[in-house]
């Protein structure tokens, strides 16, 4: 491996780090009696970092773990699905916290220490007994192959797991990053319905390890949409627990420039996953802005172009009506930005890749946003979930 090379492990996640055990069980919140209660444990307290979705409707959990990783400190997550636990009032606060409570009395690891996550069909009441019930033999199960299980645990309509890890050398030292997420629809930028758990045994302060994850998430989770729909749910945390021993990163050198390039490889895999396991989604659309004044306007055509229905219609259909991403573009208002001034190419619109270009020439700044097609299959799904 180079020295600053990013290698991709084989069958990796959460677990891959030092010092991490997982486990998902079937605790009876989904129907369909598949995995919904997933667990991720540090052996050693961890610090933390987050980001969460800017829907001011925020779910019960979110605002537990919110309240939870204001000390930048924790070593264990517990994620259910099948069950939002939004808009479920007072009952539903009681619930996260209640969570919280058994898993830390568990680990024998104090309640603020556990951060909690919920994902499926909103204002539903969460039935905590099945979380209690289940709770102890998710915490016996715990073992350092138990990733695929916690990666299953928390999908609800996605159809695959998504799961990565990778490695690099901070300063001699062979540093992993481990990881796993759920996301199919409801997905938009500023967050969406999905959950990305990371794990990494660096050893890196708080503040730094927030600042790789906000670059890395920008990049990333921010920068994909399936259906331009924001959930109440979403966050993304990572927990990093030191165990490789490595020269503390505490300043933007050398070594957080490797280890932000890994978090960025990580997420921005998580986040192509899950716009490729879109809803009833049969093509993934790499959406590519150039010539623009600024990053933040090259990303907002992106996005306009990449949430324009007619556009992700156009790709089911292998239709290449360039005048539908013009009509996008142009719908922001962005001054001088005509006929005359924007260039449009497309690749191959019966592929299953798609590649859209578009030249603002405005400036020199890029953004690059992912999205899918939009199918009949997605109508379908989301007419029925429930």
């Amino acid at each position: 491996m180079g020295k600053d090379a990013v290698k991709i492990l084989k069958n990796g996640g959460v677990t891959a780090p030092k010092g991490f055990k997982a486990n998902g069980v079937a605790a009876g919140i989904k129907r369909s009696g598949k995995r919904d209660l997933a667990l991720i444990v540090s052996d050693v307290p961890a610090f933390s970092a987050a980001v969460y979705t800017k829907n001011s409707v925020k779910a019960a959990p979110l605002l537990v773990s919110q309240k939870h990783l204001r000390g930048h400190k924790a070593q264990a997550i517990v994620a259910n699905s099948g069950n939002a636990n939004c808009f479920t009032g007072k009952a539903g606060m009681t619930c996260a916290q209640r969570t919280t409570e058994i898993i830390g009395k568990l680990l024998d690891i104090p309640k603020e220490s556990v951060v909690v996550a919920s994902t499926g069909i909103i204002g539903r009441p969460l039935p905590f007994e099945k979380i209690q019930d289940a709770a102890k033999g998710l915490v016996d199960g715990l073992n350092a192959q138990g990733a695929k299980k916690a990666a299953e645990a928390i999908l609800t309509t996605d159809l695959k797991e998504k799961t990565i890890a990778v490695q690099v050398n901070l300063g001699g030292k062979t540093v992993t990053i481990g990881a796993c997420a759920k996301g199919s629809g409801m997905i938009a930028p500023d967050m969406a319905t999905m959950l990305a758990f990371i794990t990494t045994d660096a050893a890196i302060s708080a503040a730094m390890l927030q600042k790789a994850l906000r670059y890395a998430n920008e990049r990333s989770f921010n920068s994909i949409t399936v259906d331009g729909c924001m959930s109440t749910n979403d966050m993304a945390v990572v927990l990093a627990n030191g165990l490789t021993r490595n020269k503390r990163i505490v300043t933007a050198d050398k070594d957080f420039d490797v280890f932000t390039k890994a978090l960025s490889h990580v997420c921005l895999d998580l986040a192509k996953k899950i716009v490729i396991d879109g809803e009833g989604a049969t093509k993934f659309i790499d959406i590519r802005i150039l010539g623009g004044k600024t990053h933040a306007q090259a990303r907002k055509a992106g996005l306009a172009v990449a949430n324009s229905v007619l556009v992700k219609t156009a790709a089911f259909g292998s239709n290449p009506n360039w005048g539908r991403v013009a009509a996008a573009v142009g719908s922001l208002g962005i001054a001088g930005v005509t006929e005359d001034t924007l260039k449009i190419k497309f690749s191959d619109f019966a592929r299953k890749n798609i590649m859209i270009t578009v030249s603002l020439n405005k400036g020199r700044a890029t953004a690059t946003v992912y999205t899918c097609d939009l199918s009949c299959d997605y109508v379908k799904i989301n007419g029925a979930y429930n």
